[in-house]
């Protein structure tokens, strides 16, 4: 294992390296307040969470609660509405100590292997979606994913390793306020690596991926 993590290191810096270069390149040909996932919307959501049992050790998705919470719906890619795009879901979650974390999802498949493939759809909640990358918990690497039950409902699920779907809660979506679907969107920006929920860690080769696009997007806000 000691002889793979060097590998790994370089793969992730050199991912997460050119990661930064496609969001420099997407960002000059095409401006935006946001050069991840340029279109999307905000909205208001509750979260029910039934937790799950046997408990992973994150109570985030171990117990019971209520969270409001805020989302946002997107496409990666920023396609026109009659084509398919790689969609994407992100929560934003209230911490016990005024803090908030963010989790961000994609459309993929639901299988032990395509939950880390990306896919395309036409419509926001038309594939299902997960984080892709796992996060670090006491119970070994742990992905989470959506898929929709209903009218406005999003169940979330999560997986240790590459286990089976367990339910954990209930997401239910508001009705979309026009003008805050519209106007509100570039005022809130959704960042997992920063923003992070207790116990839901990332793995050191998964922040070498993940920052060095999210630092360019920063800054591309901050030019913009």
């Amino acid at each position: 294992m000691s002889l793979l993590a060097p590998v790994r290191h370089g793969a992730a810096t050199l991912g997460g390296s050119l990661l930064a270069t496609a969001t420099r390149a997407t960002s000059a040909i095409r401006p935006a307040a946001k050069p991840l996932h340029p279109r999307g919307g905000v909205r208001r959501a509750c979260l029910y969470r039934t937790g799950v049992d046997p408990a992973i050790g994150v109570e985030f998705l171990d117990a019971a609660g209520i969270d409001e919470v805020v989302v946002r719906e997107s496409r990666a890619i920023g396609l026109p509405h009659a084509l398919p795009d790689i969609h994407g879901l992100a929560i934003r979650v209230p911490n016990a100590d005024g803090s908030h974390g963010d989790l961000l999802l994609a459309t993929t498949g639901w299988g032990r292997v395509s939950r880390f493939v990306l896919t395309a759809s036409r419509s926001t909640y038309g594939r299902p979606m997960t984080t892709l990358l796992p996060y670090r918990t006491a119970a070994g690497p742990v992905v989470l994913g959506a898929r929709t039950n209903g009218h406005d409902t999003i169940e979330l699920s999560c997986s240790v390793r590459d286990g089976a779907w367990r339910r954990f809660a209930d997401l239910r979506l508001s009705g979309k306020d026009a003008q805050e679907y519209a106007e509100g969107d570039a005022d809130i920006s959704f960042d997992p690596v920063l923003n992070r929920l207790p116990g839901l860690d990332q793995y050191g080769w998964v922040e070498r991926l993940r920052e060095p696009a999210y630092d360019e997007a920063r800054a591309d806000r901050g030019r913009g």
